[in-house]
């Protein structure tokens, strides 16, 4: 078994366009004579690699603690792609991923620097996808994210943002993206890994 780390390190992570550095605090310090270490943490929880919940831009859409954990874990299908994904685009990772396997086909990984437009959003969220999965810090345009967003995330299809695949072949792995369990809250960091079976 070998075991993928396709998270990006908060600290030194790709952050949104206007969003704050995650930063962290030392409260204690062994080094200058504390009992213990301890540490606290400021970000946002969109920093890094990251998963949308519907409440991220649908406003009375369930919350990251409300999604079934199944939707994170589970046979996946990472695919090549650079530019900008069209609907023809979409149709064709998809078959292609069902191909592989119908269960990896329900998680889709984007590797490469890809944007999803909004017909291959519309596409992926009409095929009943748990999970959709890219390198960049959003899976739509930056400069107009809320469409490609709203699309998928009315159908609940998690987001999976701010991946790393740079050392990850394209195929079928078992991915975990499991979230913090933040009650209530619009998305959460995750740590996020690929294991190839």
């Amino acid at each position: 078994m070998k075991i993928h780390d396709i998270s990006q390190a908060l600290l030194k992570c790709r952050i949104y366009p206007g969003d704050n550095r995650p930063e962290r605090i030392i409260i204690k310090n062994m080094d200058k004579g504390d009992s213990y270490n301890l540490s606290e943490l400021h970000c946002c929880v969109h920093n890094g690699t990251h998963v949308d919940a519907p409440r991220h831009f649908i406003k009375n859409g369930k919350g990251i603690d409300e999604i079934k954990l199944g939707k994170f874990v589970g046979k996946c299908f990472v695919h090549s792609h650079h530019g900008i994904i069209t609907e023809n685009d979409a149709k064709k990772i998809y078959e292609k991923a069902a191909d592989h396997s119908i269960e990896a086909s329900r998680k889709l990984l984007i590797k490469g620097d890809a944007e999803i437009s909004l017909a291959a959003a519309k596409y992926f969220a009409q095929q009943n996808i748990d999970l959709l999965g890219n390198e960049s810090q959003t899976i739509g345009p930056v400069n107009a994210p809320m469409a490609t967003h709203l699309a998928l995330l009315e159908k609940e299809v998690v987001l999976l943002e701010g991946i790393d695949l740079s050392n990850v072949n394209d195929g079928v792995y078992l991915l975990n993206c499991a979230p913090i369990k933040i009650e209530g809250c619009d998305g959460s960091l995750c740590r996020a890994i690929l294991i190839e079976e």
